[in-house]
């Protein structure tokens, strides 16, 4: 099955109305895993840049922020990752990627078969191109 790495700015834009053009792409990606037509991998850095985002940027109450990562975790098609081989992140942080929770995804993205990367960030998407791993096109 095709895999999805989502990074936080995925999952932010999937749940605000801050682009309503990332949340109408980012709605349809997390469509097509509940249907199980591909699988969303979310690694734990991201969730908690994305409590960090939503707490600290959007000021949602912490209650509220669990029941949208209850909600999220919940969902068909949706595998939380907590494993990385650090040593593959190192090779990629800070030379090549220079955002640390970027490079965990590059090298989550480099160690797992059928995978590609959504992201809405361009410096992001440059890194990735330079280093041949595969962007997911919205």
């Amino acid at each position: 099955m095709r895999k999805v790495i989502i990074d936080t700015n995925t999952l932010v834009s999937f749940v605000t109305d801050r682009n309503t053009n990332q949340q109408k792409k980012s709605a349809e990606l997390f469509e097509e895993a509940s249907r199980l037509k591909l699988m969303i991998l979310c690694h734990q850095n991201v969730v908690t840049e994305f409590v960090y985002v939503m707490e600290k940027i959007y000021k949602i109450r912490k209650e509220k922020i669990k029941e949208i990562i209850s909600d999220f975790v919940l969902m068909p098609g949706i595998e939380l990752v907590h494993e990385i081989d650090i040593k593959k992140v190192l090779q990629f942080w800070p030379t090549s990627v220079p955002d640390f929770g970027d490079a965990l995804l590059a090298a989550l993205c480099k160690t797992s078969k059928n995978s590609s990367i959504a992201t809405f960030d361009r410096k992001f998407q440059n890194a990735l191109k330079a280093l041949s791993l595969p962007i997911y096109s919205f």
